[in-house]
Formats: structure tokens, C-alpha cells, sequence
């Protein structure tokens, strides 16, 4: 697989950018996991964490479903790997694959394409429960590409102990 990563614009619109940054971060988390076997994708960072580069994209799965699907859709769905709504089980991979976990993934960014793209506009909300309160796409879009940024950060770190490449 070979991924494309895309750089923002440097200028353009609101909803234009906002896209962009998004994409250009889901790719980027492709990118630190690319030619990685399914053994150096399991490969915990050091005890007692359980962080691994397939627990990542297990959980931006998650992420991707709950802000879109759950809280900007209103969809009545459980998480992918926790009927009891925890986040935590998606970080341990286990004997997961790549094919498991990048589906997945992959499954939930569609979804959240075509939720963003169908949407009128970046004020459209949502409920965001666990909160008790509702939130725009924006701010959705807005969290997603923190969370990406933060977690691509891990990502650096966990590649370069696997292999020692640096400045995917």
C-alpha cells in the first residue's frame, strides 16, 4: 500500500482547510505504519504502557466513529472493539492485524467524509453525551485533527524504536 500524503493549502477556505488538515493527518498515521509488519505493528512502546502503533490506528477508529457516526450523525452504534463504550481496549492490539485494523479504520474515515461532505455546514450539531452537550462539525473537525496531531506524535516515537526511521 502506498499512501499519499497531500499537503493543506495555504489558503482557501474554512471548511476547505479544515478538510485538508484532517486528511493530510489521517495520512500521515498511514504513513508512520507503512511497510511495517503485523509483529512490529504489536510492538508495545516500553511497560507499563501498552501503546503500539496498531493500538493507534485501532483508536482513531474509534475516534473517527464516535464524533462522526455517534455524536454528529446521531447514530445509535456501539465503539468497534467495546460494546461497553471503552476507548482503552482499541490501544491493545493484541494478535489483531493490520488488514483488521486498517479496515476498519479506513471503514470509519469514509463514513466521516461523507458525513462532513453531506453536512450544510461546519454549524451543524450533534449531541456529545458523554459531555451532556452539543457540539458543532467544526469543533468535531477541529478535535480530530488535534487528536491525529498528538497521536502522530506517539507514532514518531514508536516508529523510530521499531526501525529508526524518523520524519515520516
Amino acid at each position: 500500500m502506498t499512501v499519499e500524503r497531500i499537503g493543506p493549502p495555504l489558503t482557501g477556505g474554512e471548511r476547505e482547510t479544515l478538510r485538508a488538515f484532517l486528511d493530510y493527518h489521517r495520512a500521515t498515521l498511514a504513513l508512520k505504519t507503512e511497510g511495517l509488519s503485523d509483529e512490529q505493528l504489536r510492538r508495545q512502546s516500553m511497560p507499563p504502557s501498552t501503546l503500539s502503533l496498531l493500538g493507534l490506528v485501532r483508536h482513531m477508529a474509534e475516534v473517527e466513529r464516535a464524533w462522526f457516526r455517534r455524536v454528529i450523525n446521531g447514530e445509535d452504534i456501539p465503539l468497534v472493539w467495546s460494546d461497553e463504550g471503552d476507548y482503552q481496549v482499541a490501544y491493545d492490539a493484541g494478535e489483531s492485524t493490520r488488514a483488521e485494523a486498517f479496515d476498519a479504520w479506513q471503514t470509519e474515515v469514509e463514513h466521516a467524509r461523507r458525513i462532513e461532505e453531506r453536512a450544510e455546514s461546519l454549524d451543524v450539531t450533534g449531541h456529545q453525551a458523554k459531555q451532556g452537550e452539543d457540539v458543532s462539525l467544526r469543533l468535531v473537525m477541529l478535535h480530530l485533527i488535534h487528536e491525529y496531531a498528538r497521536h502522530n506524535g506517539h507514532a514518531d516515537f514508536l516508529r523510530e524504536g521499531i526501525d529508526g526511521t524518523v520524519g515520516v
